[in-house]
């Protein structure tokens, strides 16, 4: 069974994206910022990290490079409502931090799904 940690700002994001993966038989950590998702990260690794990339304290820029440093093996996406924003495509950063994917808000949950299969 792959383990995923799912990080959001947003409880409901959080509990519907849990719901969604247990559902399809994965075992669902969450997180509510970049900070939390390496607490939870050290304690019990996760194959997979799914992170929004605008949140309060500590963003999914920032996992993104912690988890690249301390947890290479780690596949990531990021994933952004905010995909543009003043002109920047925040997305096309995070490809660049070295994510193995990235999903536009609102997600699309066939496109969700046959991502984290591509993973595997």
């Amino acid at each position: 069974m792959k383990r995923i940690l799912v990080v959001d700002d947003s409880a409901d994001m959080r509990v519907s994206l849990q719901a969604l993966l247990e559902l399809e038989g994965y075992a669902v950590r969450t997180a509510g910022n970049g900070r939390e998702a390496l607490v939870e990260q050290r304690s019990n690794s996760a194959d997979v990290l799914v992170t929004d990339l605008f949140m309060p304290e500590s963003d999914g820029f920032e996992a993104i490079d912690a988890f690249r440093r301390e947890f290479p093996r780690t596949r990531i996406v990021a994933v952004s409502g905010g995909g543009r924003r003043l002109g920047k495509d925040y997305l096309a950063t995070a490809d660049l931090l070295g994510v193995d994917a990235t999903l536009e808000k609102p997600l699309d949950v066939d496109e969700l799904l046959r991502t984290l299969r591509d993973l595997a």
